[in-house]
């Protein structure tokens, strides 16, 4: 509403033709607001409504807001006006800051393509961002403390750089590489924060914030001035904002507490007036040769704008040394090529003339700057006087199409935070900026746990908890929902999930039970697994750090122990004389004495009855090798011939087969000679000579027939029918089964050995440490070697 008791006209403006998008610009400054209603188009920038309101009081000084709700009353009035001009109402606003503690920093930034790109305004935009992020960071570290918080007001792009080559403008080109140097300019919390209260306590948003200097300089040094080394000082009431141009970028900011109120307070205490009696007596000897005024005590005056000039001049000379004094040092120890002059400040006579003198350049060199800036600028209303006090007003306003950098006020968990607003804002940035816990935004999952299975190492993850539960303004939002101004959050922490839970059973490589016949009854056993050293049944849990073994075997004490047995007799373990030591693994037999002395002797056995223990045989070869087997040449007759050393009974010589493989072959040679062999022995055919005949059997021992015991004990490497053995071969335990019995090259049917390729000079074969060819017999326990020796 606007307020009936002000003494300004408020001429409503024709809105014919004017686009709906309007920026909406206020310039706070220490002594007036500034309000402009615009809009850029392809001619220029067109002010369509603008007016202005001076501070009742002191509310601001040197560029700070002193008395906020003050200030909120005169943008309040301000924005009442302009709508009632308009015709419309606006809720955005683009605001400059000014301030006694501006940092510039110079920062660099860069964006590496996995392939070459076309650059696009987005793209631009985010390397700006980072370049500014780059930029807080080494403010950050110069400052060396978080007791003073600094934001981001504006910056400036100093070049852009493609594939390492400056360029002016990225956009559509293709490259690889994107970089750029940037100035940018912070100011302290304190500054920002009032700006920011005031302007929500009048109803608007902050829709872009800048610096006063930068967007003064949008307006009075064009870009194609901007090659030159000049100066652009901007001498408001309470502040002097200095900016600076070399080789085509602006290169520094700077600003110093010293302007026109320092002036005006010159002129207060000479004339015996008040404040604001003294500043419209500056003003008015700005334009006029004569002023009049009445000091305090209500005496009348009349003195020359001369006058005035004489006794303000020390405290000029005192400004313009200041502001020389900080150009020198912004331009790098020297003074600027020229210099124009902003601002009502610099109005007064004299000052352009002591800041030409103090930076020693020819008084032409710098100059006041007025309407000639606004060549590109169109004013809708008549009565606009288009002078040097419109530079920074339409400057923030232009500002809004160059750069989109302010803040947003939210509040999260109750606490009130403010962001930096680079487009992109989600919640998560507004968690970060609390420290909201990064893992309480997300699932966490319960314990786990890390064991070994055989030496090798695994991991049982925890379960996932619950996600965070997030609603912005009551409804249910994502961690990458964007955040708006005044946006309630509320974020629920996630849950932890369980913890693992893993049993032994649940291992892949667990099978439950092991089965083998005792006295030729089935019987069923729980398979066992060794934990650090500790049997264990498959329904244990398993521990973080736990070494696991499975085991595919019982030893015979293990399954006596399983059985309840206790005194046992004769032993058999697939039809071989067995020790407590002695392993059974699946579907072995065990054939077991049962004594009277057991205490459970009567439930055994009638359970299992008594063992039928195996009959002393022996076996006997009597034809080997069938006339249409092909053999090696160089093995064929020795194979036959020894194989055939048999006496008319069929009886084997073991001792007569002379040894070949010994190592003299070739790869090639030992490989056909494999083969060969098995192709023999698939012809063999053997006998079992009945219990009977045992007695008449005898096998040759050194030369000498064997004694009926030798001859029994060789026949219990086997059983009648199909026998299963255990060797080693090469270190590893191999179970070799299906055969009455075994000779060397039956272990390449369990045991991968490599003969498509020679892999050194022979293949070297022993059986229990004794070189032997591949008709060496292989028997229960025996260590066996097959191994390629270079």
């Amino acid at each position: 509403m606007i307020d009936e008791t002000e003494n300004v006209e408020v001429k409503k403006v024709n809105m014919e033709g004017v686009p709906e998008q309007l920026v909406f610009g206020l310039d706070i400054g220490t002594r007036s607001i500034v309000g402009t209603i615009g809009y850029r188009d392809t001619k220029g920038f067109t002010v369509v409504a603008q007016t202005s309101k001076e501070h009742e009081t002191r509310a601001m000084m040197d560029g700070q807001i002193h008395d906020i709700n003050m200030v909120a009353s005169t943008i309040s009035e301000i924005r009442d006006r302009l709508e009632y001009m308009t015709g419309r109402t606006y809720k955005d606003v683009c605001i400059a800051a000014a301030g006694r503690v501006l940092k510039t920093v110079e920062a660099e930034a860069e964006i590496d393509f996995n392939s070459e790109t076309v650059v696009t305004t987005e793209k631009i935009y985010t390397l700006d961002m980072l370049g500014v992020e780059n930029a807080y960071e080494k403010l950050r570290e110069e400052q060396n403390s978080d007791d003073i918080k600094f934001y981001c007001v504006g910056y400036s792009v100093k070049h852009y750089y493609q594939n390492g080559y400056a360029i002016t403008n990225l956009e559509g080109h293709k490259c690889n590489k994107i970089s750029c140097e940037i100035i940018a300019t912070f100011l302290p919390d304190e500054v920002v924060d009032g700006l920011y209260t005031a302007v929500e306590r009048a109803g608007l948003y902050v829709a872009n914030l800048t610096l006063e200097p930068i967007a003064a300089i949008n307006v009075a040094i064009p870009e194609r001035f901007r090659l030159l080394n000049i100066a652009l000082v901007d001498v408001g009431a309470g502040t002097s904002d200095i900016s600076i141009t070399k080789d085509g970028s602006i290169i520094a900011y700077g600003m110093i507490p010293s302007a026109g109120d320092e002036i005006t307070e010159c002129l207060a205490k000479h004339y015996l007036t008040d404040f604001n009696e003294a500043d419209a007596l500056k003003c008015k000897s700005t334009e006029q040769e004569e002023v009049e005024f009445n000091d305090i005590m209500g005496l009348p005056y009349k003195i020359s704008s001369d006058e005035i000039a004489d006794v303000v001049k020390d405290a000029v000379q005192s400004i313009t040394k200041s502001i020389a004094d900080k150009i020198i040092e912004l331009n790098g120890g020297k003074s600027v090529s020229a210099v124009f002059v902003v601002g009502g400040g610099g109005k007064i006579r004299g000052f352009v003339e002591s800041l030409a003198e103090f930076l020693e350049l020819p008084k032409e060199r710098v100059a006041l700057r007025g309407s000639e800036v606004m060549g590109n600028i169109k004013f809708m209303q008549d009565d606009i006087k288009v002078d040097s006090l419109l530079v920074t007003p339409v400057g923030i306003c232009l500002n809004y199409y160059e750069q989109r950098n302010n803040f947003i006020f939210v509040n999260i968990n109750d606490e009130r935070v403010k962001l930096y607003d680079n487009g992109k804002l989600a919640i998560i940035d507004a968690a970060m900026s609390i420290g909201f816990p990064n893992e309480d935004l997300f699932p966490k999952r319960g314990k786990s746990i890390i064991y070994n299975v055989n030496g090798e190492k695994r991991m049982a993850r925890g379960k996932h908890g619950e996600a965070c539960v997030i609603k912005m303004n009551g409804a249910e939002a994502g961690i990458n929902t964007p955040v708006i101004q005044n946006a309630k959050i509320d974020i629920k922490p996630s849950t932890v999930g369980e913890d693992a839970v893993l049993e032994i059973e649940d291992i892949p490589e667990y099978k439950s039970t092991i089965k083998f016949t005792f006295n030729n009854k089935e019987v069923v056993c729980p398979r066992y697994v060794a934990v650090n050293g500790e049997l264990v049944s498959g329904f244990y849990d398993i521990k973080d750090g736990d070494d696991i073994w499975f085991l595919d075997y019982y030893t015979l004490k293990q399954v006596f122990e399983f059985m309840d047995i206790i005194y046992s007799g004769k032993v058999y373990v697939n039809n071989v004389p067995a020790d407590m030591n002695t392993k059974v693994y699946d579907n072995f037999s065990i054939l077991c004495e049962i004594k009277k002395e057991e205490p459970n002797y009567n439930e055994l056995y009638a359970k299992y009855g008594e063992p039928e223990f195996p009959t002393d045989v022996v076996y006997s070869i009597n034809e080997i090798a069938s006339d249409n087997n092909t053999v090696n040449d160089k093995y064929d007759s020795t194979l036959k011939e020894n194989i055939h050393k048999t006496d008319e009974t069929g009886r084997v010589d073991a001792n007569e087969i002379e040894t070949h493989s010994t190592g003299g072959e070739t790869a090639g040679e030992q490989k056909n000679f494999m083969e060969n062999i098995k192709k023999e022995i698939a012809d063999e055919k053997v006998t079992v000579q009945p219990e009977e005949e045992a007695a008449s059997v005898s096998v040759l021992e050194n030369g000498q027939p064997a004694e009926k015991e030798n001859a029994v004990s060789t026949a219990r490497n086997g059983r009648a029918g199909v026998d299963d053995i255990t060797i080693t071969v090469n270190g590893d335990t191999v179970i070799m089964k299906g055969k009455e019995r075994y000779i060397l090259v039956d272990v390449l049917d369990f045991y991968p050995v490599d003969t498509s390729v020679a892999h050194g000079d022979h293949l070297e074969t022993m059986v229990n440490g004794v070189h032997g060819d591949f008709m060496t017999p292989v028997n229960d326990g025996d260590a066996v070697v097959i191994q390629w020796v270079v």
